[in-house]
């Protein structure tokens, strides 16, 4: 490892309403918890399987996760800091260069070694030793560190979900179509039509303020003028979608973009992730099981392309993501999150979401049709960790909103995740906006 790139970065970081030592320390403890009590339904073998290079092993994402706090606080905080096992830098590194080596991405899941067991305890031990550092800091210490380590708890945050999708490729490749979670959201009979939203045009101010925490990619906030546009009051069903492949929509070239028609004929899309048709009926794999669809509900695991397809299909368009964080200035980030256990997006139930914009935030990320770029004055942070977020910005697109495997403390309406404009096995779905005329 490269112990000056950690340092480098860390001398360039501003607190911004730095947590206490106390609450800092309580929330390492319940993302640290949250972590594993996730992987509570899991069996020993589910841990280790890695179903395709974009999906890594539960075990991964549980030592990658201690491996972050290792390498940029404790290997630089703490003069005598020993590793629980120094290949551990190597093995579950995953693409910062300048943190050293790698081990193969596609290859993650051909480790059996070290134990799930041994993950645990190299969990506990950097989790211990975080502790420590928090107690015993003082007070240009604790401002030195506490940044990374408020990084590094939302960092964790993005594996938790990570770690839902993931595992939810792995099961639904299983012919047994493993049930990680019993719970299921009661049917609705019917969802409210869309309505039509419209927003006027103007200047808007766009990306984080800086007065609390953000990714870098957020930031900096800046004026962007956004001609009229409007948005539908909630995201496109499955049965809309349905419809759309009843259509023969997945065999209408003129819908696609060039990149989703190839992509249409290479993987022989018919319809979203994880839809199978049995006996003339169609079957949804969620992590509840294996169930009809539900018509009701968001459609989701749909690729960029496919959104992309169906909007012009339904004479519309995707958002951009400034008209999206317009959009969403006044709205609370409420909705259907991990908390909630469903680990699937529900239908959209008007009697209790009286907003007028429905599902902004939680159940699906909604595409945007935006690519992702830096906002203009973004500067990359220097070091390792300025690789987290600029080094991505290309052939990326920004999606908005979360889903229900985000946490409800990891969403605000200016985060920007990125996804390759052909990923499906995210919770990924629709929302429809339109040109004033």
């Amino acid at each position: 490892m490269n112990s000056k790139a950690g340092s480098h970065y860390i001398n360039e970081i501003h607190p911004q309403d730095v947590l206490d030592k106390n609450t800092l320390s309580k929330r390492f403890k319940e993302i640290r918890d949250f972590t594993e009590f996730l992987c509570k339904p899991l069996a020993i073998e589910d841990y280790i399987i890695q179903s395709m290079p974009d999906v890594s092993p539960t075990k991964w994402h549980l030592a990658h996760t201690s491996w972050f706090f290792e390498t940029f606080v404790l290997k630089e905080g703490l003069r005598d800091y020993k590793p629980l096992n120094p290949i551990y830098a190597f093995l579950f590194n995953s693409y910062y260069v300048l943190a050293g080596e790698r081990f193969t991405r596609a290859r993650r899941g051909l480790l059996s070694r070290p134990t799930v067991a041994e993950v645990y305890e190299y969990r506990k031990y950097v989790n211990e030793h975080i502790i420590d550092l928090l107690d015993k800091a003082d007070e240009e210490q604790f401002k030195k560190y506490a940044p990374v380590i408020e990084i590094g708890i939302n960092h964790e945050q993005q594996h938790q979900e990570l770690m839902l999708t993931d595992i939810k490729h792995v099961f639904s490749i299983n012919p047994i179509y493993p049930v990680y979670s019993a719970k299921e959201v009661s049917p609705t009979e019917n969802v409210p039509q869309i309505k039509w939203i419209e927003f006027e045009e103007g200047i808007y101010d766009v990306g984080h303020n800086g007065k609390s925490f953000s990714y870098d990619n957020e930031t900096p906030q800046h004026k962007e003028f956004i001609n009229s546009f409007t948005l539908s009051s909630r995201l496109v069903t499955n049965r809309e979608y349905l419809t759309f492949m009843e259509a023969k929509g997945y065999e209408t070239p003129e819908l696609w973009l060039s990149d989703g028609w190839a992509a249409v004929e290479n993987e022989k899309w018919n319809s979203p992730l994880y839809w199978t048709k049995r006996d003339g009926e169609w079957w949804n794999y969620k992590l509840s099981g294996f169930h009809k669809i539900d018509f009701n509900e968001p459609v989701c695991h749909i690729s960029f392309y496919e959104a992309d397809a169906f909007a012009r299909w339904a004479g519309s368009r995707l958002p951009t993501e400034g008209e999206w964080e317009t959009a969403s200035s006044e709205e609370k980030p409420v909705g259907n999150f991990v908390e909630a256990g469903f680990y699937h997006p529900v239908p959209v139930d008007d009697i209790k979401n009286d907003s007028i914009l429905k599902q902004m935030f939680g159940d699906v990320w909604e595409w945007t049709r935006s690519s992702y770029s830096p906002y203009p004055g973004y500067k990359t942070l220097p070091g390792a960790l300025g690789e987290y977020n600029g080094k991505f910005m290309s052939g990326q697109m920004v999606l908005r909103g979360g889903s229900c495997a985000t946490s409800s403390t990891h969403i605000r309406k200016t985060y920007r995740n990125f996804f390759s404009p052909n990923a499906r096995w995210q919770f990924m779905g629709i929302r429809l906006a339109k040109d004033n005329e």
